[in-house]
């Protein structure tokens, strides 16, 4: 197959219509409220972890593959969605991602125990590794250049709100309900989203019929599964973090990926690769792509350890842990329609520069963190993270994905996705080994389990901030879509 038999939306003309049509913002509505769902249960079950453990009488090193299940799935899934977006109708596609989570969601909360649990947060995070993707390439494809912004803008909001007020919706319900509940809330949205989106949504474009390599997703699963794995165990056994176990993980995912990217290179010649690596032609989608992995690994590191800072050196409670976040969250979805009409008349980098630079600040500011800081700090510096990630997420999806021809608008998708969830394991992993490593270098007699959690703590805080300054640098290397125009993928 040539590119010429690919589906590729036509470019638009000069002087044609920016506003979208009745049809188009349906669509597009359609999947911002079916994502907001979904990620809104990625977070929701952080704080009912402990609780959850306990009920079901299962300890740490068990209880975390609820999170670690969850995480490796969707890193070998995501891989899969470019290529699941050209050749499955949107309409079907989007069926089947909302029924998996759906029918994960009805099981888990009728779980008779912990391995029911697992296979169900399995089959939701299945369904939740299609929808992001899906919600980006139908922007990329319905939108035009012009607004773009805007619409990137609203999906932040989404993005970012969802996870914030997760830790606190699950607050509120465990200190009433037990952690069913969490599950037996999101069920009737989905449901709702699922039947909604059925009804509604219409197909993006024509399907494809390629048959899938399989190779390539066996090596994709191999490689991605397996570094996923090793940089989790490493965030989730600090303490004794190079076990066998982990370099076999990493051994076997360096050989996959390095196979798979291999045989990706060879198959997307005759447009049969699972992901398309012709996006990285562009220099600003390979900046961007390099930048979201850092702000991302650095994010979810944070967002890993505010909790354990504020309940075991603070001694806050999980429910005021999550009102402690919510502002921070909540700013950021607001700042998003703002920073996504900014983006559209400045551009990206007049807002990453500066944006990165208030995100390295929020970042230092950590180090200021002892036993006895009082929670407004913490207050002040998570709300001046979340200004300066509102001024990066936008600008870098919208420049990033713009920069790729449209046909591969999708496997960009893919790409932003998967990168994150490795991005977000090694993140974790480097932060919380950091933090363990160091608080058991002052662990003595005199010394107590708080100062050295917090000792562990102000060095992860430190490293973090001394990454932050390499996104500084990355800002500057954004160009405008005119000056980095995507060389024609032949």
């Amino acid at each position: 197959m040539t590119n010429a038999d690919v589906a590729v939306p036509e470019a638009i003309p000069p002087g044609a219509p920016v506003q979208l049509t009745t049809r188009d913002r349906t669509v597009i509505a359609v999947l911002l409220v079916s994502t907001f769902v979904v990620i809104l249960n990625e977070t929701i079950m952080s704080v009912a972890l402990p609780v959850l453990m306990d009920d079901l009488q299962v300890e740490a090193s068990v209880g975390q593959w609820l999170t670690a299940g969850f995480l490796l799935t969707m890193s070998v899934i995501i891989p899969i969605t470019g290529y699941l977006i050209r050749r499955v109708a949107t309409r079907r596609l989007y069926g089947v991602a909302m029924a998996l989570f759906s029918a994960g969601t009805l099981v888990a909360a009728l779980a008779p125990g912990f391995g029911v649990l697992l296979a169900a947060r399995v089959v939701q995070a299945s369904g939740t590794a299609i929808m992001l993707p899906l919600l980006m390439t139908a922007v990329m494809t319905l939108v035009p250049p012009t607004r773009r912004g805007a619409v990137m803008g609203n999906i932040s909001i989404v993005i970012s709100v969802a996870p914030a007020i997760g830790p606190t919706v699950s607050g509120l319900v465990l200190s009433v309900l037990g952690w069913r509940f969490l599950f037996w809330i999101v069920l009737p949205i989905a449901l709702v989203t699922l039947v909604l989106g059925l009804r509604r949504l219409t197909d993006l474009g024509e399907s494809i019929s390629t048959p899938i390599d399989l190779w390539s997703v066996v090596l994709s699963v191999l490689g991605f599964g397996g570094l996923v794995y090793g940089l989790s165990n490493i965030g989730q056994q600090a303490g004794n973090p190079l076990t066998p176990a982990t370099w076999s993980a990493f051994v076997v995912g360096t050989i996959g990926l390095a196979a798979f990217l291999t045989r990706q290179i060879v198959l997307q010649r005759t447009d049969r690769a699972l992901l398309d690596l012709r996006t990285f032609g562009s220099r600003t989608f390979t900046v961007a792509t390099v930048m979201m992995m850092l702000m991302m690994g650095t994010l979810l590191g944070m967002i890993v350890l505010l909790p354990i800072y504020m309940q075991n050196v603070l001694g806050m409670e999980p429910l005021a842990i999550g009102l402690v976040l919510l502002p921070g969250g909540l700013l950021m979805g607001l700042l998003g329609p703002v920073v996504g009409r900014l983006y559209d008349r400045f551009g990206a980098r007049k807002l990453l520069v500066p944006g990165t630079v208030v995100t390295s600040a929020a970042l230092w500011f950590t180090t200021l963190f002892d036993a006895t800081s009082p929670v407004l700090l913490v207050l002040v510096f998570h709300l001046l993270l979340s200004v300066g990630l509102a001024f990066v997420f936008t600008p870098l999806f919208t420049a990033g994905l713009g920069a790729v021809p449209p046909h591969l608008y999708s496997y960009g998708s893919a790409v932003f996705g998967t990168t994150q969830q490795l991005a977000g394991a090694a993140g974790v992993a480097l932060l919380v080994s950091v933090l363990s490593v160091r608080a058991a270098e002052v662990a003595t007699a005199g010394v107590s389990v708080i100062e050295q959690t917090a000792a562990g703590m102000h060095t992860a805080f430190l490293v973090a901030a001394c990454l932050s300054p390499i996104a500084i640098i990355g800002a500057f290397l954004i160009r405008p879509p005119a000056q980095d125009e995507a060389p024609p993928a032949h």
